[in-house]
């Protein structure tokens, strides 16, 4: 007996990891509002009732993708916050980060969706992913970064920085043919790399007033 109820936990775990994977990626292509429920169960393979033996109605699901994207994609920052941030960790965080939305860009086609058409827990998951990042001086703690830190402009920094890695993956592909290259290759990715590394270091490096100052 423990073992066959061992087998239909497992099996239940299955299911619902395939409704989160299926719901995902519709949330991403639709947005929360233009995604229903039976097309999640239409694209995992079970009747619509069904469903309901995992996620209590649309706003739980979405919730529970949201959930699984925000402990992926805050990792990285978790960790570089664990140790000494200097500009270096910050640049092996940044090219983690680039390469996690590279290889899933589902969080930030959901994201442009919640903004443009909203979506329940969308300001939650922003404080949550973005917040630790506008504190002052929690992006790096060496070197002289007076652009951001007098001047009150680092959370406009991230905005900017987040923008640029994330509006990749979502405007990138209508410039395939203007770029010659899939988007999502390695040869783009390491372009794209390049030029948030080089904006990073005009950041860091940045030593005189600025406009307006």
């Amino acid at each position: 007996m423990g073992m066959e109820n061992q087998a239909v936990t497992s099996e239940q775990t299955s299911t619902a990891e395939r409704i989160l994977e299926a719901a995902e990626d519709l949330f991403a292509e639709k947005g929360y509002s233009a995604t229903s429920l039976g097309e999640v169960a239409d694209r995992v393979g079970i009747r619509s009732p069904s469903l309901y033996n995992h996620f209590k109605n649309k706003e739980a699901l979405y919730q529970a993708v949201l959930e699984r994207l925000l402990e992926d994609f805050s990792a990285p920052l978790a960790e570089l916050e664990k140790g000494p941030v200097n500009k270096e960790r910050v640049f092996e965080w940044l090219e983690t980060i680039v390469r996690q939305h590279h290889a899933n860009p589902n969080l930030a086609r959901l994201l442009q969706h919640a903004a443009l058409s909203g979506g329940p827990h969308t300001n939650e998951l922003i404080d949550r992913l973005f917040s630790p990042m506008f504190q002052p001086g929690a992006v790096i703690e060496e070197g002289d970064i007076s652009l951001l830190e007098s001047t009150g402009l680092q959370p406009w920094a991230v905005m900017a920085f987040n923008n640029l890695v994330m509006s990749y993956v979502t405007m990138a592909p209508m410039y395939r043919d203007l770029l010659g290259q899939d988007p999502f290759s390695e040869e783009a990715l390491e372009k794209q790399l390049n030029l948030i590394k080089t904006l990073l270091q005009a950041v860091f490096e940045y030593k005189g007033a600025p406009p307006g100052g």
